[in-house]
């Protein structure tokens, strides 16, 4: 009995731990299950969608479409640059296997700038595309995709890449391109950008970079492990920018440059020439000297090559034409005889006699013409370009009268063409004097400002600006390069319009005797200009001859040839035809090229020829 008993409750007692384990089992087996569904909860409930997002981004790539910029034609609708298909490498670095690995194959084969790169990849996302190099050859193409199983992240890209079809055709206007910089992207203006995007660095590009600027799209694909492309999802095209219609004219542009490169076959060509419509001021071909071709910048241009660019003293970048500051020589002439008229220190029909020389205090200024001209009325005086009779005007005159028609003629002044860069001349006088070097005006400093030498400075815009207010009665009117913007399919957005900026309100008597003097010039039998004579037209201008070096009255005048390049005087020509109803007006200065009646005076006349074979004139006569 008493062994049943002990039994019972060995059975009873053992039971019990079989519960307590069974019940302890369960809780464990419940507090699990609840940990697995709060977890199941926090990641698909509260996390589903980040990690959603994740999940799709490894598998979901939204590929960036590059936009095509609008293209730019000359006045007549003909395109000068345009874009062209081009094929870019890029690397995502999530994708490549072994990122050190694959750049170190493709930099045995392509130049690259791989501490550049390494940069770029540090500082971007890792499933973030990053550019390897634009424009890459269809040799390096053909490789890269032989080798491409082996190289998992790598990319290859068609993209439209900027054209210069002429090379360096009007390349200072146009200007080029350039990588957005890190500094540019923090601006306000360049917020919408990316990293590695193309803009306009110089001239028209730079200028009006918000409206050639087209607008990103983007596809959306599905990729496998290895970062290729399996299939498109969704896409977004790009769009194209607007275009511009420019004022020139390349075949006159093209003429012009042609001109321009043939002055001397010794020496690289320094210089500008500029041709303008007298009354609405558009540009119709702008040249300066020595050029470059932009379609170096287009895929960006190695540091290498920016430095060379950068150090090359014959300034290939420097647009002469609005940012090249010369002494104006001889054409300032016109300036000193419109101030002498018209502050009545001088009739049109007196004479002063010209020994070869100009005495003041113990000095003696030269003419050019060392014997001297003799009796010289204003006329002659032009025609002749006698610097005896304008030292002789320009003393009784003093310089603030000759700096304040300097000024109504626009001198000293930017003259609103609005592109980057223009400078605006010097027009001396006693207050800018004392105020710039702390010293008095001396009376010889005048002599050599009345023959546009001294602190006179002009650009060859300016030049034929003035001339062109000469031409247009007095009206100085707002050069001006862009003629309309409009959309990609040629619907206008903006149009532009001549602009007077001021009339200058010259006695008509005045500009009659002006005119006849710069007619003379080309015309008359011992004029400087006569190299500039049309068959048909009648051609008005003016030479000059400016001084790169100042010399004594004791130095002797050697031949051209004998002295050294570098000091050898710049030719000017600035002139307007027709002379009856003008139409056009042309500057021309190439430094260092000797007298402007033998060099600068040519060229004016072939491209003012060239002009008037596609915009035949009005009224045409027989020069003399």
């Amino acid at each position: 009995m008493s062994s049943n008993s002990s039994s019972k409750e060995s059975f009873q007692e053992g039971s019990f731990f079989v519960r307590k384990k069974i019940k302890v089992y369960a809780a464990f087996v419940i507090l699990s299950f609840l940990v697995v569904v709060m977890r199941a909860w926090y990641l698909q409930i509260l996390k589903g969608e980040d990690f959603l997002g994740k999940s799709e981004q490894n598998r979901i790539r939204k590929i960036s479409l590059p936009d095509y910029r609008g293209v730019i034609k000359d006045r007549r609708g003909k395109i000068i640059v345009n874009v062209r298909p081009s094929f870019s490498l890029y690397v995502t670095p999530e994708d490549a296997d072994n990122l050190t690995e694959s750049l170190d194959f493709i930099s045995e084969f392509m130049e690259i700038n791989e501490d550049k790169l390494r940069k770029d990849i540090r500082q971007s996302p890792s499933f973030k595309s990053v550019l390897i190099k634009r424009d890459i050859s269809r040799r390096e193409v053909a490789y890269i995709e032989e080798s491409k199983m082996l190289l998992p992240g790598l990319r290859i890209n068609v993209e439209p890449i900027r054209n210069y079809a002429h090379r360096d055709f009007a390349s200072h206007v146009l200007g080029y391109l350039g990588e957005v910089s890190k500094d540019e992207l923090k601006t306000l203006k360049f917020s919408r950008y990316d990293p590695g995007d193309m803009i306009g660095k110089n001239g028209i590009e730079k200028i009006y970079e918000s409206y050639l600027r087209g607008t990103k799209g983007y596809k959306e694909v599905e990729v496998d492990v290895s970062g290729r492309e399996l299939k498109a999802l969704r896409k977004l095209s790009p769009k194209t920018g607007n275009s511009l219609l420019l004022t020139l004219d390349s075949r006159v542009q093209r003429k012009l440059e042609a001109l321009m490169n043939q002055v001397s076959e010794k020496h690289t060509v320094k210089g500008s020439a500029v041709v303008m419509k007298v009354q609405s001021g558009e540009i119709i071909a702008m040249v300066s000297k020595p050029s470059f071709d932009p379609n170096l910048f287009a895929s960006g241009v190695s540091r290498k090559k920016w430095n060379s660019l950068l150090r090359d003293d014959k300034n290939p970048l420097q647009n002469r034409s609005i940012d090249g500051q010369y002494p104006p020589a001889s054409t300032y002439k016109l300036v000193t005889a419109y101030a002498g008229l018209s502050e009545k220190i001088i009739k049109p029909e007196d004479t002063i006699f010209c020994p070869g020389h100009f005495s003041l205090g113990k000095r003696n200024y030269r003419c050019w013409k060392k014997r001297g001209h003799g009796k010289m009325n204003l006329h002659d005086a032009l025609v002749q370009s006698c610097d005896v009779y304008f030292y002789t005007l320009g003393h009784r005159l003093g310089i603030d009268n000759l700096a304040k028609y300097a000024t109504k003629l626009g001198l000293g002044e930017l003259t609103g063409i609005g592109l980057k860069g223009e400078k605006s001349g010097l027009v001396p006088s006693k207050q800018w004097k004392k105020k710039s070097k702390n010293i008095p005006w001396y009376p010889g400093e005048t002599i050599s400002a009345s023959i546009g030498q001294g602190y006179n400075l002009i650009t060859p815009l300016q030049s034929v600006s003035m001339i062109s207010a000469i031409a247009s009665n007095g009206f100085l009117v707002r050069p001006y390069i862009v003629k309309r913007i409009e959309d990609s399919n040629g619907k206008l957005i903006q149009g532009f319009h001549p602009k007077v900026r001021r009339n200058i309100e010259i006695d008509p008597a005045i500009l009659k005797i002006l005119k006849e003097g710069l007619r003379g010039v080309v015309h008359d039998a011992h004029g400087t200009g006569h190299r500039a004579r049309l068959k048909n037209i009648t051609v008005s201008g003016k030479t000059g001859t400016a001084q790169v070096i100042g010399m004594k009255d004791s130095d002797e005048i050697n031949p051209e040839d004998e002295i050294p390049y570098q000091y050898r005087d710049h030719a000017w020509f600035v002139a307007f035809a027709p002379y009856e109803k003008p139409e056009v007006s042309v500057s021309v200065i190439i430094e260092h090229g000797g007298h402007g009646g033998e060099v600068a005076a040519p060229i004016a006349r072939q491209v003012l020829e060239t002009y008037f074979t596609y915009y035949p004139p009005f009224k045409t006569i027989k020069s003399n």
